[in-house]
């Protein structure tokens, strides 16, 4: 796969006697990138897998039959679903319908892809929010807690039983040893970049967030984490992943303009935010996740133990 940053140019790096070869299915979304050049960097040959014509294999999730048209012959010993159809944060319920898709009917289609290949390692990109909207207190949730319980409403059912779906198929997968990477919010270069001139021309509004806080995660911390599953993963097992501070939405949102000498965003009322109607449920949530089991188990622990400090990187530019 071509490396982030260097259209063109291929690196693939392989170790004698060992089949290191990795199929990542959303190499060109915000997180794939940023996993792509951390297997890259852990010496992994990548092939990107997805719609766009940076991919090495061009297919849609959720067209079954093409998927494995696309992959007929080929062989990899580990899968990745880092798929979304996101291109900017969703603010209506209706803006996480294909991404839904994606992990539900599309997790059951990349696994069939991952059997075809040979594949024997899957590896699935979940989300905190699978815990469920809301105010969860000051509770500490960790993996033993129930995940994805049924919605509150209609809209957040959907969300909610599409999570479910993906860590259903991908931890119970005959045949495959089956990962799942409970994320928390993404901040980070590729990310955090599409707020910056929001916050610029005072275009981004927010809550006094009135104790609430949520798991915040650098996408370079999260792409590590992939690696770390990819190598080390217990199968059948999920694993929460931010970084040490929670913090609510205008918390992050004030830590961005501090490090980018930007305005403050506007202080509004909360139910002002109903309109945009996801956006609304994840300001109003509290949540809060222990990452005592990925640092058990993978070994991992963010580089950046909270947001000013990944956001003073990507600020100077370092990872």
């Amino acid at each position: 796969m071509s490396r982030p940053g260097r259209p063109g140019r291929r690196r693939t790096t392989t170790t004698t006697g060992k089949n290191h070869g990795i199929l990542l299915a959303g190499a060109g979304g915000v997180l794939g990138r940023h996993v792509a050049r951390a297997l890259t960097e852990a010496g992994r040959k990548v092939t990107g897998l997805g719609r766009g014509p940076e991919n090495d294999i061009r297919a849609d999730l959720t067209d079954r039959d093409a998927l494995l048209r696309a992959v007929d012959g080929r062989h990899f010993d580990t899968v990745i679903h880092a798929a979304t159809a996101l291109r900017k944060a969703p603010l209506r319920h209706r803006d996480m319908d294909a991404t839904d898709a994606l992990r539900a009917g599309g997790t059951a289609h990349l696994l069939e892809a991952a059997r075809a290949t040979g594949a024997r390692r899957f590896v699935a990109e979940s989300m905190v929010f699978g815990y469920g909207y809301g105010d969860h207190g000051d509770r500490i949730l960790t993996e033993d807690d129930d995940f994805g319980p049924p919605g509150t409403d209609p809209a957040r059912e959907r969300h909610i039983a599409a999570m479910r779906t993906e860590e259903r198929l991908a931890l119970a997968a005959p045949g495959l040893e089956g990962i799942a990477l409970r994320f928390g919010l993404f901040y980070g270069p590729g990310g955090t970049d599409g707020l910056l001139p929001l916050l610029r021309k005072r275009q981004l509004p927010a809550p006094h967030d009135r104790g609430r806080v949520l798991p915040w995660v650098e996408l370079g911390d999260a792409a590590r984490a992939v690696v770390a599953a990819v190598e080390r993963g217990r199968p059948g097992q999920a694993y929460d992943i931010a970084d040490s501070i929670p913090l609510g939405f205008r918390a992050h949102l004030l830590c961005v303009a501090e490090a980018f000498g930007l305005p403050r965003p506007t202080a509004v009322p909360l139910w002002l935010m109903r309109p945009m109607t996801c956006a609304h449920d994840v300001m109003s949530t509290t949540l809060r996740v222990s990452t005592a089991k990925a640092e058990r188990e993978l070994g991992w622990t963010p580089v950046h133990p909270d947001a000013r400090h990944g956001l003073a990187a990507m600020r100077a530019g370092t990872r």
